[in-house]
């Protein structure tokens, strides 16, 4: 596992963007796993101010959200769907077809079979991109998960509800859905590389957990120490307690 130490989220932006910049350079077709959230806006930002300036071209790229909420369609102004065209899609020239997000309504097994079924037919995932929560879940993959899951649907933790209703614009926690759709861990696994991002000192706990505690279902983010390509970008503050533990 490489760990990279930045200064601020700003430099974690344009690290991160760089990195994707250069997976997507290196080959005529590249697949991506993509989160939401906080974290990574920066990252997109960078991302299509280097396409808007003729440095990034997105036409063979294919994106994979990481995660859904459970219930909301994906015109829901609250849905991570909804997010990914607001932040990258409509912004690049990803092709229509090439972004995928998975169903969120009706069969939940249905749902979870045909978004591994798309990853595969995809040819697999060549760079995921993650965050991680205060608990230490990536994607929705909530302490417990098994590390051999596949896409499932998920009860999402209360710690995760509340953490997005203060973060995200949800009106009220009722608001906030109790289920989400995730790619499982040994989805995640399954990429060739993996770039997890992390900022601020919230997130600082996990991080140490991450990079330098014991491999274990209650921290899913520590079944990345097993990957054979996985970086780890976080800023100063993010980074405080494995400085901590360090010294």
């Amino acid at each position: 596992m490489n760990v990279i130490v930045v200064p601020d989220y700003e430099q974690l932006s344009l690290h991160a963007a760089e990195a994707v910049a250069a997976e997507i350079r290196a080959r005529a077709r590249t697949v991506l796993g993509l989160p939401t959230g906080n974290t990574p806006k920066g990252m997109y930002r960078e991302l299509v101010r280097m396409h808007q300036a003729g440095e990034l071209d997105f036409s063979g790229v294919v994106t994979f959200n990481l995660d859904e909420y459970w219930g909301l369609s994906p015109d829901h102004p609250m849905s991570f769907a909804y997010y990914m065209r607001t932040h990258l899609v409509d912004h690049v020239n990803i092709p229509p077809g090439q972004a995928h997000w998975p169903q969120s309504q009706g069969d939940q097994d249905a749902a979870c079979r045909a978004y591994e079924e798309q990853i595969r037919a995809a040819g697999g995932l060549d760079l995921v991109v993650l965050g991680i929560g205060n608990n230490g879940h990536i994607g929705f993959n909530e302490p417990g998960t098994p590390f051999d899951s596949r896409t499932h649907v998920v009860r999402l933790a209360e710690e995760t509800r509340l953490a997005n209703f203060r973060g995200y614009g949800f009106p009220d926690l009722d608001a906030v859905p109790k289920f989400g759709i995730s790619m499982g861990i040994a989805t995640i696994m399954s990429a060739r590389r993996v770039l997890l991002l992390a900022s601020g000192r919230e997130k600082a706990t996990a991080v140490a957990r991450t990079v330098a505690g014991p491999v274990t279902e209650q921290v899913p983010a520590s079944i990345l120490q097993r990957h054979p390509d996985a970086t780890i970008i976080v800023d100063e503050e993010a980074a405080f307690a494995l400085a901590s533990r360090e010294a």
